[in-house]
């Protein structure tokens, strides 16, 4: 893979000049009299600085526009005359293994990194598409700074607590499911993390290597050479694992393996795209999966999504309306009283107001939001009888599970979120 070295003074002129959106807003003009490989180190130094997970050029009939997906988020920053786009696109196709410059007319997809001053590698992860007034390109930043430990998660005790005795079984398979861009891998990668010893031998198989990790095997899957993630697989099982990631559950063969695995004394995570915790065992079986094998082989199924956090610097505390009062008042008496939080007579809640720090969002990062439960002796019984999403979700909360928008509602109230996310990402 292709890594690049970035100017160090348009590194040191991007840190000290930009700092928020509106700044780089104004500077993209001036970045433009630059040379194009200087203009091209402005974007991929301002979008780490910003901490941007996309970058989008979007080719229009007189312009080109430019925006970015900060905390899930995307905001307009600012255009190019569509000359200078095409040189832009030629010299980040250039960078990128992967793509051909001569190509125009089909997508293409490539990747190479770079390096702000003397840190981890950053990943540049690229996707030109054929559109009306010519190709389209998304940069992806895979920024190493974004994995994070078991412990900054943003879990609950108990919850915490749970996925600690779970991923510190030898066997089993552990399922997270959620929507794309809900932080999956990078709570996966979290358990990699805690996992890593150099006892223990773990090997992934992602399509692609999203981050590069230490003393653990990284595989990825390549369709057009026959290597999927089946009998990628497969192949892994021989090479005598103790832990096994595989990227996505897409396919019954996959399916078959990986229960098959934790029955045979491995330790497989992997994700599935439900929308909830309880849809996992529904969407193993929709895939093919048998019955027989699901409820011995499944340990865990977590559902998550990522919620903004309001920003700290310029966040207002307001007494919440008689309708919000009720919504959050009927949550929390379905909470064990062990873990529900105590609120006095007048409680307040976070309200977004925006500020030059976040952007004039009224928030700054991104926190996530989870519902777990465990398959234990109470649970394999009542699988075997094939229930439906609605059934499992009811059971698995009156065995003690907190559903996701309950988990968003006791951020709330400890001053994280705010209700206007929770409805977003957990809507009742």
């Amino acid at each position: 893979m292709n890594e690049i070295a970035l100017s160090p003074s348009i590194q040191n002129e991007a840190k000290e000049r930009v700092r928020n959106l509106s700044e780089f807003q104004q500077y993209l003009s001036l970045a433009q009299s630059k040379t194009i490989s200087e203009l091209v180190d402005f974007l991929l130094a301002t979008a780490v600085i910003l901490d941007v997970s996309d970058l989008h050029m979007e080719p229009e009939n007189e312009v080109t526009k430019i925006r970015l997906r900060i905390d899930g988020m995307l905001h307009d920053a600012g255009t190019i005359p569509p000359a200078l786009y095409q040189e832009v696109l030629s010299r980040i196709k250039l960078l990128s293994h992967g793509i051909k410059l001569n190509v125009t007319d089909r997508p293409q997809d490539g990747r190479f990194s770079f390096a702000l001053d003397k840190e981890h590698a950053i990943e540049a992860r690229v996707s030109a598409l054929p559109a009306e007034y010519g190709e389209a390109i998304v940069i992806r930043i895979l920024n190493p700074a974004h994995l994070v430990d078991l412990e900054n998660l943003g879990l609950r005790k108990d919850l915490l607590q749970m996925f600690k005795s779970e991923i510190g079984k030898p066997n089993g398979m552990i399922v997270v499911t959620g929507p794309t861009g809900c932080g999956k891998t990078t709570t996966l990668y979290a358990f990699l993390k805690a996992l890593q010893k150099p006892e223990l031998k773990i090997i992934t198989i992602e399509d692609p290597i999203e981050y590069h990790l230490n003393a653990i095997s990284q595989t990825q899957v390549n369709p057009a050479k026959g290597y999927d993630f089946a009998n990628g697989l497969q192949a892994i099982v021989r090479q005598d694992p103790d832990i096994i990631f595989v990227g996505e559950v897409r396919d019954n063969q996959t399916a078959e393996i990986a229960l098959q695995a934790a029955l045979t004394g491995h330790l497989v995570f992997t994700t599935l795209h439900t929308n909830n915790a309880a849809g996992t065992i529904p969407r193993l079986l929709s895939l093919g999966a048998q019955p027989s094998l699901i409820a011995p082989a499944l340990t865990m199924a977590i559902a998550q999504r990522l919620v903004r956090r309001v920003c700290q610097q310029c966040k207002m505390l307001i007494s919440p309306d008689q309708a919000t009062r009720k919504q959050i008042e009927d949550a929390l008496k379905k909470l064990n009283p062990n873990i529900r939080p105590k609120i006095s007579s007048q409680w307040s809640i976070p309200q977004a107001k925006g500020c030059e720090q976040c952007n004039g969002t009224g928030y700054r990062g991104r926190i996530g939001i989870f519902e777990a439960f465990r398959i234990d002796e109470k649970m394999e019984p009542f699988l075997a009888g094939s229930p439906s999403i609605g059934e499992i979700q009811r059971f698995t909360v009156r065995h003690g599970m907190i559903p996701m928008r309950q988990n968003g509602i006791m951020k709330v109230l400890e001053g994280i979120t705010t209700m206007e996310e929770v409805e977003r990402e957990a809507p009742e």
